[in-house]
């Protein structure tokens, strides 16, 4: 009897349906995790360069976290980057180098990068980039007279570098100076004819006073002094000739890399012949294959990031039952972020 009387108030109890937690809303692009991130991809695609220049977070446009466990998530972000004045030989910390301006022709990258997080560390598992020059038009509407990027194998630019090598060399001593890699070039043509050129350097086992520089071979990596030279030729209306090299001395070379002379002079970058205006990311981020090796593991797997992102939104709203105001207005979406310098 007892046990019959138990059954019926069991039976009576309230049974109380389990409602699942709501997931977290999406991480927003401006969030101080999301800029850890970023920093560590951007680290990673400057540590991993070999050729052209330094560049900086402009934004970042999106962000996907997929939970892979307790205190380990995947990251899929999507960032805008912008050129800086820092060569990538530059042992200048990324902080203190100068983002080029609009009017010096700016040059946009854009990432898409893959990390992993694990007990709050960061490492990054793929990337994939890419970088242009912002168009001449738009240049034109802001500076007329701004002068452009031009080709590297333009005639005037390819004699301008040659003659500033000749003459730093002749008027200086120590080692004899080759030339790694043309940076960019510029020309103006009014009111004045001007040729700009910025171009990577690194000594040889010359002197500037031997006569048979052609033999001089470029220092091997434990010796290695790279540098940088920037050089202005006025052509018109008077000839003058301005050129400034910087040596960076002795730098230790990353054990977990290609040294940076193996990929100068393996040709692991576009030459000056092949007429480019500035070194892609594509390119010279890593080498001409290894930013798109993850391709297709990257596309598929940020395809799924968005999906579940997506799925998570919409659970989320499911789930908000809380009645809004009258005049409430939502949030704006948590991404993109910020634009950190200008956007071309």
């Amino acid at each position: 009897m007892k046990a019959l009387v138990a059954l019926i108030l069991l039976v009576q109890l309230p049974i109380h349906k389990a409602v699942p937690a709501a997931p977290p809303a999406p991480l927003g692009c401006d969030d101080p995790e999301s800029e850890a991130a970023a920093e560590a991809a951007v680290n990673y695609i400057n540590g991993h360069s070999h050729h052209g220049y330094k560049f900086v977070l402009n934004r970042i446009e999106n962000i996907r976290v997929l939970p892979q466990g307790a205190n380990n998530e995947i990251i899929f972000l999507e960032l805008d980057l912008l050129e800086t004045t820092c060569h990538i030989l530059s042992p200048t910390p990324l902080a203190n180098c100068t983002v080029r301006s609009f009017t010096d022709h700016a040059v946009e990258g854009d990432c898409d990068v893959k990390l992993q997080k694990v007990n709050g560390e960061l490492s990054v598992l793929a990337s994939k980039c890419h970088s242009n020059a912002d168009s001449n038009e738009d240049i034109r509407q802001v500076c007329p007279n701004c002068p452009l990027l031009a080709l590297w194998n333009n005639t005037e630019v390819l004699a301008t570098v040659t003659e500033a090598l000749g003459d730093y060399n002749s008027k200086n001593a120590g080692a004899y100076l080759k030339l790694l890699e043309i940076g960019r070039a510029k020309i103006q043509y009014h009111p004045a004819h001007i040729v700009f050129v910025e171009f990577a350097v690194a000594a040889t086992n010359c002197s500037t006073e031997e006569a048979n520089v052609e033999a001089c071979q470029l220092l091997p990596d434990d010796q290695s002094n790279f540098g940088f030279c920037t050089a202005t030729k006025v052509i018109r209306p008077s000839q003058e000739l301005q050129v400034n090299c910087q040596l960076y001395g002795h730098q230790v070379p990353n054990e977990t890399l290609p040294s940076f002379l193996e990929y100068f002079t393996a040709g692991l970058v576009p030459g000056v012949v092949q007429g480019f205006i500035n070194h892609n990311l594509r390119l010279s981020h890593n080498s001409p294959l290894a930013s798109e090796s993850f391709s297709s593991e990257f596309s598929t797997s940020l395809l799924s990031a968005k999906s579940v992102a997506r799925r998570a939104v919409a659970e989320v709203a499911q789930h908000d039952k809380v009645p809004r105001p009258v005049g409430f207005v939502p949030p704006p979406p948590p991404c993109p972020g910020k634009i950190h310098h200008f956007k071309i």
